[in-house]
């Protein structure tokens, strides 16, 4: 049985996370919220797995083949539909924006604008995304009061949501590169003195050294460098455990990467990725959030999903 902490130091747990660069609050959700959460997060991992979002196509332009082997290098382990998928995806997405080329390899191009493989090893890890106008419970989690206010303390008042979404890695998932997070993987060194985003996760089942829990170097963010970009143990590295229910924050300079799952179990969980109100997001939710989804949300959650945060159109 989860037990909800009613006395949580939220002062303390800010004063981690500007000091180490990370924090973990235990005791957020209670047995009825986590099994609305992991219920939901079924849904929408059977959802991704046997109704992924697939609106069309677009023409083919020869930079495709380019596009095309980057995905099959940098994502290795995807099934060959998801390739087939992704690249329907970048051609049709490119159409609606009227077949404007980037201007940088697409190696270099900013992450916030292509589409990702959405499934990985073999279909036993799977990412969904923009979930808080999915669910009730995806709204409560990315308005937690508690979280705004870790959130806010780095990144201000009028922070935005870049991303929410959900992640399940399966079985034998051997574990990601130590990275920062965009937009900073792309700044040249010394890295910003301040922090552009805040990445969070909310642990839909415990996070454990064995079955994946997120692997960070604490201080790491005052360094204003990038780690090298690789897998395995870093020196100072510590694992982000906790229980079910449970949320984690960290500052988007700190250095951190998936750990490997040695487990029999998928890990899950939720992220709520913050945003100064000036950055470029992740993810657009307006276009999903219909009148009557809009109808439903608070005003808090319409903002920090881009209603009355995003440029006008000045006639």
């Amino acid at each position: 049985m989860m037990t909800v902490k009613a006395d949580i130091d939220i002062e303390n747990h800010i004063h981690e996370l500007h000091e180490n660069g990370y924090t973990v609050v235990e005791g957020l959700l209670n047995d009825s919220e986590l099994k609305e959460l992991q219920d939901e997060m079924d849904k929408q991992i059977d959802r991704q797995l046997n109704n992924p979002y697939d609106p069309g196509d677009g023409p083919s332009l020869p930079v495709d083949d380019e596009i095309e082997a980057y995905y099959r290098e940098s994502y290795p382990t995807c099934p060959e539909e998801e390739y087939r998928r992704v690249m329907r995806l970048i051609r049709y997405t490119r159409h609606q924006n009227y077949d404007t080329p980037w201007c940088v390899p697409f190696d270099q191009v900013l992450k916030n604008f292509f589409h990702r493989p959405a499934i990985e090893d073999g279909g036993n890890t799977v990412y969904v995304h923009e979930l808080a106008p999915r669910a009730p419970i995806f709204a409560r989690l990315a308005e937690d009061p508690r979280l705004l206010k870790l959130s806010r303390s780095v990144l201000g008042d009028d922070s935005v949501l870049a991303d929410v979404a959900g992640n399940s890695l399966g079985p034998g998932t051997p574990g990601g590169s130590w990275h920062v997070d965009a937009p900073l993987g792309q700044f040249p060194e010394p890295l910003p003195d301040f922090d552009l985003t805040t990445q969070n996760i909310w642990m839909v089942t415990d996070f454990t050294a064995e079955n994946g829990a997120t692997r960070v170097v604490p201080g790491s963010h005052k360094s204003r460098k990038k780690p090298p970009w690789q897998e395995g143990e870093m020196e100072g590295e510590v694992t982000v455990t906790g229980p079910a229910g449970s949320m984690a924050i960290w500052l988007s300079s700190t250095w951190h990467r998936p750990g490997p799952n040695t487990t029999d179990n998928a890990r899950r969980a939720v992220l709520c990725y913050f945003s100064r109100s000036w950055i470029k997001g992740f993810s657009d939710f307006r276009p999903v959030v219909t009148p009557e989804i809009a109808k439903t949300l608070s005003p808090t959650l319409r903002y920090l999903l881009g209603f009355a945060s995003n440029p006008i159109v000045r006639g």
